[in-house]
């Protein structure tokens, strides 16, 4: 059935999709928002590890709606991995909050590098300087708490960040002396988590549970706290949640006409609009445009190019970790028992870029400290092991006593991930089964079909950067470290798929995100970033999208709508 017809449709409701409906509601748009996911409110984050973490309450279940993925040429499997929380606020309700900028060399790889064999390097048609005006919006109406000290990779910046810096464990004095020591400079690390009252949100209580948790406080930077209110408030936003987007549907002229979804009572509805704005990551925003065909466009909305879906990017990873057995520990370090400060909060950016390719790249990434995560199921599950790995009686109760005698200290690679060829989203009707059947989730759709296959720098670059981190944790004495990886990647971080550029026939956006092809299609996730940077995306999302929501308000009134 065809509603009412509205000035805009934002499909997502999360990093991209929350600014542009903050700011787009304030300037007196009528804005309907389509969320996937049900609308939580502060009363339904629990610290229930169950529940966060081994059930559908932020990511579906891979038998209702599943992605494909491989590596390579291999098979396809089912998986939930690279979904984000389905909810209001999207992947901002259960991240940990590390919010980084992006380095003025970000925009410009393909400058500096130039051409790298098996990338599709690109620069981007914007500068840092251009975006800097809105990473300092977004920090501010997201509420980001650091300190940003002078360092050689440190951006340039007008101001410091709009609250001080959370407290921090006592062991990030002794990061900070190590890396002194080895010539680095260790950061504080800037998080999208309030240390002090902000816009009428109440500050951080330091109850360890941040990643894979939503905010009972209402102190983490989601949009769903941050923005969606306020949008809300404006009496401007019909926001829908439990709506499912499954189709963009087009006019005679190759216009977004309507969007087709599924409500909450199953029922297929039709929402008509005079602009499209998609956001909802770059896997699932491929897959809505890829599924959106019409005799104008069979190969996908606006797909002309054939871009759509391409140069797929998330986050390389690496990560080890360092043992400290509190019982033989407290002497040198007494604090190690009594603190409870959860957040170590320092990261290193020495190695972000380097000066030649000595150790077979440039571009690098950057290195955050945190304790581990304290959920105690999965902690016991990793001890247990599986398969012929695994242990169970005396000795798994030795390692479980281990376990309880000890502090963890590790640390992640956020990575340069380089575009190919080879990673890419496409829909699994493109990708049978070997009995010839099509992958379909409970709506009867085919799914994202995603294949990855990493550059060899990328590996490169991961081992270095972790070899590096493990000079700092053996540096402070640990019992023992660990290494757990130094070549994965970040599937929760995602980029690329619709990337922006001047040229339509290698981009699928301009450089306000709008569809070379489509005048009325926008798209405003991690798909529109040309390189993926070497820090998680999240913040440079919400500066982008206040960046588009300021030209779309400047065009439209410019143009008298």
């Amino acid at each position: 059935m065809a509603k009412d017809p509205v000035d805009i449709v934002i499909i997502g409701s999360g990093a991209g999709g929350g600014p542009m409906a903050f700011e787009l509601t304030k300037a007196g748009h009528k804005v309907v928002v389509l969320e996937k996911g049900p609308h939580y409110q502060q009363s339904d984050f629990v610290h229930d590890e169950i529940l966060n973490s081994r059930r559908n309450f932020f990511m579906p279940l891979p038998w209702d709606e599943p992605h494909l993925l491989r590596s390579g040429n291999t098979n396809f499997k089912h998986s939930n991995d690279a979904w984000t929380a389905n909810c209001v606020g999207g992947g901002t309700v259960h991240m940990s909050g590390y919010f980084y900028r992006l380095k003025p060399v970000d925009f410009r790889l393909r400058t500096e590098l130039g051409a790298v064999k098996g990338a599709n390097l690109a620069d981007w048609p914007i500068t840092y300087e251009e975006l800097e005006p809105f990473y300092e919006k977004a920090e501010y109406e997201l509420g980001v708490s650091g300190n940003a000290v002078p360092h050689p990779m440190l951006e340039p910046r007008k101001k410091n960040y709009p609250l001080p810096p959370l407290r921090s464990h006592p062991i990030g004095d002794e990061i900070d002396k190590v890396c002194k020591g080895l010539g680095w400079h260790s950061i504080p690390t800037a998080r999208g988590i309030l240390s002090r009252e902000h816009q009428g949100r109440a500050p951080c209580t330091y109850c360890t549970l941040c990643g894979s948790y939503g905010c009972e406080h209402g102190a983490k930077a989601s949009t769903n706290a941050s923005l969606i209110p306020r949008a809300l408030a404006t009496g401007n936003l019909d926001l829908r949640p439990k709506c499912m987007a499954k189709e963009i549907t087009v006019d005679a002229k190759g216009n977004c006409k309507s969007v087709i979804y599924i409500d909450p009572e199953g029922v297929e509805q039709e929402q008509p609009a005079k602009y499209v704005i998609v956001s909802c990551t770059a896997v699932e925003s491929a897959r809505l445009l890829l599924m959106s065909k019409s005799s104008r466009f069979p190969n996908g909305l606006g797909n002309d190019s054939g871009q759509l879906g391409k140069n797929l990017m998330f986050s390389s990873f690496g990560e080890s970790r360092a043992h400290f057995k509190v019982s033989t520990t407290k002497e040198r370090w007494p604090w190690l028992a009594e603190s409870r400060e959860p957040f170590v909060n320092r990261s290193l950016q020495d190695f972000y870029w380097m000066p030649d390719d000595k150790f077979g790249f440039r571009k690098g990434g950057t290195l955050g400290f945190m304790w581990t995560h304290p959920n105690p199921i999965f902690a016991a599950a990793h001890i247990a092991g599986r398969g012929e790995k695994g242990v169970f009686g005396k000795a798994l109760k030795d390692r479980l006593r281990e376990y309880r005698d000890s502090k963890i200290l590790q640390f992640e690679i956020y990575g340069e991930f380089l575009p190919t060829d080879g990673t890419n989203v496409t829909l699994s009707d493109k990708s049978p089964t070997k009995d010839g059947k099509v992958v379909t989730d409970k709506y009867g759709l085919p799914v994202a079909a995603i294949t990855v296959t990493r550059h060899p720098l990328d590996l490169t670059m991961t081992k270095f950067l972790v070899e590096r981190g493990e000079e700092v944790l053996q540096s402070l004495n640990p019992d023992r470290v660990q290494r757990l990886g130094v070549a994965g990647e970040t599937m929760i971080l995602q980029s690329g798929t619709a990337r922006m550029g001047k040229d339509p026939a290698t981009s699928f956006l301009d450089r306000d995100c709008r569809s070379h092809v489509v005048k009325n299609l926008y798209v405003v996730d991690g798909s529109f970033m040309p390189t993926s940077g070497g820090v998680p995306v999240t913040l440079t999302i919400a500066a982008n999208s206040f960046r588009v929501a300021k030209s779309f308000n400047e065009r439209l009134k410019k143009e008298g709508k």
